[in-house]
């Protein structure tokens, strides 16, 4: 099966089961698990920050960093297309009281700066719940898996700090975003108060994500952890698996990239398919089925009878993500199966 639905569905390496079998460890909740500590040391240092805490996933990392950052009925601006306002369960709301206010993105994931700018420089109002965090996505998953440029954040980090409000990075493929851009995690995440990024994406771990920041916010992020129920015993079962992706898979992700290119050129040359490519593409491609909705319905379903699977994103539109397990042999037999079942789907 070339299952291209998510990064999250990566297997470990070996290395990653060797170190996790041989892991080192205590109880994590008494801050005594040496191999949660060592990885939560090295996650910080790459991004820039003094500390980290290791949490189960990017939906309580990034919930952890809106609930340390706001007060219950305050408002944090996020993306109308974020993964914190789409995708997680409106945790914010629901457990924190915090109003997720949306904010238009741009078609690189950034955020639409007029109306970002109108919010944040809006008079105080009693009848308006008080701003008290800005969240940016990098990469941006809805947006085509998009990398947001360090132009843009340096905007955004202007208006938040003019206003006084903390910044949070959900930074869940940082390392997509750095290579896209040339750049380094560090700088990406330099202007951002909290950063979390996963290790159970491109990364390939089997669980985990961490939320970075500095010491009094991470303290802080360990209630809210323990608050959630996301506190663990011998995590560092876990943690030695992401020690390890730190170390050996970020470097190949530029694999991963190259293949998605190869796939978008593939998907490219067929009728009937229009492909989404935004300014600096990582390891996602968009695209959407022109014949429409019922068309569509044929094609997954054809070619999960041929082994390839794809991410449903709309009434016709699919996503297609490169990760550690799919080379270009695989790539080519998707795009060899995609072209198969797509023509058998337009009108004759």
């Amino acid at each position: 099966m070339i299952d291209l639905r998510s990064d999250t569905v990566t297997q470990p390496t070996p290395e990653m089961r060797e170190a996790m079998a041989r892991a080192e460890v205590g109880d994590d909740v008494y801050g005594e698990d040496p191999t949660v500590n060592r990885l939560e040391a090295i996650a910080a240092d790459v991004v820039g920050k003094q500390a980290a805490v290791f949490v189960p996933s990017g939906t309580m990392a990034n919930l952890a960093a809106l609930l340390v950052h706001c007060t219950r009925g305050s408002r944090a601006l996020v993306g109308a297309q974020s993964h914190s306002f789409r995708l997680e369960a409106g945790g914010a709301s629901a457990l924190g009281g915090v109003m997720l206010f949306p904010v238009p993105n741009t078609g690189e994931g950034g955020l639409e700066l007029a109306p970002l700018r109108e919010e944040l420089e809006a008079p105080p109002n009693l009848h308006v719940a008080e701003i008290r965090a800005v969240a940016l996505e990098n990469t941006h998953n809805l947006c085509g898996g998009a990398a947001v440029p360090l132009s843009h954040a340096a905007e955004v980090a202007e208006l938040a700090r003019r206003r006084k409000v903390a910044l949070h990075l959900d930074g869940a493929r940082i390392f997509n975003a750095a290579l896209a851009l040339e750049t380094s995690a560090r700088r990406l995440a330099d202007p951002f108060d909290t950063v979390s990024f996963c290790f159970s994406k491109g990364l390939a771990c089997p669980v985990g994500s961490v939320l970075c920041g500095s010491r009094e916010v991470i303290a802080g992020a360990r209630r809210v952890r323990k608050l959630l129920g996301g506190g663990m015993r011998q995590a560092g079962v876990i943690a030695a698996a992401g020690i390890v992706a730190l170390a050996t898979m970020v470097a190949r992700l530029a694999e991963d990239h190259a293949n998605a290119r190869r796939l978008a050129a593939g998907l490219a040359r067929l009728p009937g398919i229009a492909l989404r490519m935004p300014p600096h593409p990582t390891n996602m491609v968009y695209f959407e089925l022109e014949a429409g909705a019922a068309a569509a319905d044929r094609l997954a379903a054809d070619l999960k009878q041929r082994g390839v699977l794809l991410g449903r994103r709309g009434s016709a539109s699919f996503r297609a993500v490169t990760h550690y397990g799919i080379g270009a042999a695989e790539v080519d037999r998707a795009c060899a199966a995609i072209a198969q079942v797509s023509a058998q789907l337009r009108p004759q």
